[in-house]
């Protein structure tokens, strides 16, 4: 049994990036009493953290069905279909007018309030008697310090996977000195001049061998033949360097092809030395320098570190309601088949909603990249399908909730960018500024 949102205990939904606004959409265009918490200070602000990278997906893959109704009558114009927007144009020309209509339409989004912890109101997760018969409990830590508990009938975790990146040491644990040594866990925006200076001139190493790492090593070449005394050492895993590339001209994602061409021809050039089976066993920091230690005992010192291994899911806030998560993924249970990248892509993931997504937890649901675990093959064509469905059940409307209504292209697509990479060369990339 869920409850029925209602003004004094709406649907609560976290993060305001893509999918969280679009079950936002779909929540105001059912009538749906829905508050929004972002941690961020505006909405889309892990989005705008990549916002320099380009997306592997056109517009028409981009914008939400009932987003673009809420939009239409306040005469937004939808971008050109078949281009690819970097991560700002993304916030820029359609989360941002987005959020501007969702309030409009009754939906209360509150930006730097951060989600901290969710349990049933004065239940921790070992009382069992009635737990779905009392609301949610939100606990919620705002941008000046502040502490608040707010009620939900229900609760869409949409918080994506942004805030908590994969580390250097190769075991999945921060290697002993990473938390302490110079660290970038992203693709540097070199064409910022503050970050450019930073990097220009700099032995870089790049740790990683997913579609993130091909951009790094892509720019920090380029930065290469302008800044002398550049130069990038790529750092893999893996034994050998075949099949790093991907798929190139016979990849089903055009983008992410050209991409990993462009990687191949950086790996070759004189800027750029690629050093295989290297799994980092120890950082040491030495004032501006970094030490990469392997298990074989190679080392690596460097001037810059730019780790891009992929994302996790955090469900440290969510310890007081019941999970079932795959052991392996972290993602739903009834959802970790459909999704294991042993055995799919972005195009060969089915679409799914509600029945697959949906906690034990009577009334939470996990949706987006969250829902993915530590699979790299989520999109935002299946996140916005997965909204649709859930906030339909969340209404009442069973049967809405149990159709699906999405049809993939058949060379499958990509919905999400940089910020959505993991270590495996996943779907969901840059195509690179």
């Amino acid at each position: 049994m869920s409850l029925t949102p209602t003004p004094d205990q709406p649907l609560v939904i976290v993060g305001a990036g893509p999918i969280g606004l679009a079950a936002a959409a779909h929540a105001v265009e059912r009538g749906l009493p829905v508050t929004v918490l972002e941690a961020g200070p505006t909405v889309g602000a892990a989005v705008l953290e990549w916002g320099h990278v380009r997306l592997f997906s056109p517009w028409s893959e981009l914008v939400d069905d009932a987003a673009a109704r809420l939009l239409e009558p306040t005469g937004w114009v939808r971008p050109a279909g078949e281009a690819a927007p970097t991560g700002r144009e993304w916030v820029e020309a359609y989360l941002r007018p987005l959020a501007e209509a969702l309030v409009d339409g009754g939906a209360v989004l509150r930006v730097g309030s951060e989600v901290v912890g969710l349990a049933r109101r004065g239940r921790d997760r070992l009382v069992a008697q009635a737990r779905e018969e009392v609301p949610f409990a939100v606990h919620v830590r705002t941008a000046d310090g502040g502490e608040e508990v707010l009620t939900a009938a229900a609760v869409v975790d949409a918080s994506g996977t942004w805030g908590d990146p994969a580390p250097v040491g190769a075991d999945g644990w921060p290697a002993p000195g990473e938390r302490g040594a110079d660290v970038a866990y992203r693709v540097p925006d070199l064409a910022d001049p503050q970050v450019r200076e930073e990097y220009a001139g700099r032995h870089v190493a790049v740790v990683g061998s997913g579609a993130s790492a091909h951009q790094a090593v892509v720019e920090l070449a380029a930065l290469a033949e302008e800044a002398s005394g550049t130069r990038v050492t790529w750092l893999l895993r893996r034994h050998d360097a075949d099949g790093v590339f991907g798929g190139e001209e016979a990849d089903e994602l055009p983008g992410r092809g050209a991409l990993g061409s462009r990687a191949r021809a950086a790996a070759a050039s004189a800027y750029v030395e690629v050093v295989t089976g290297f799994r980092t066993a120890a950082l040491e920091q030495d004032g501006a320098r970094t030490t990469l230690v392997a298990q074989d005992g190679r080392r690596v010192v460097v001037d810059r570190v730019v780790a891009v291994t992929g994302f996790r899911p955090d469900h440290t806030w969510l310890a007081q309601v019941h999970l079932d998560l795959d052991g392996e993924l972290s993602a739903p249970r009834d959802l970790a088949p459909e999704i294991h990248p042993a055995f799919h892509s972005c195009g060969t993931v089915s679409p799914h909603g509600a029945a697959l997504l949906r906690q034990p937890e009577g009334g939470l649901y996990l949706v987006g990249m969250k829902s993915y675990g530590r699979a790299p093959s989520f999109l935002a064509l299946t996140g916005y399908e997965q909204v649709r469905s859930v906030v339909a059940e969340v209404a009442g409307d069973h049967e809405a909730a149990s159709r699906v209504h999405l049809v993939l292209p058949e060379t499958g697509v990509c919905g999400v960018g940089a910020a959505y990479d993991g270590e495996p060369s996943g779907c969901c990339a840059p195509v690179g500024a």
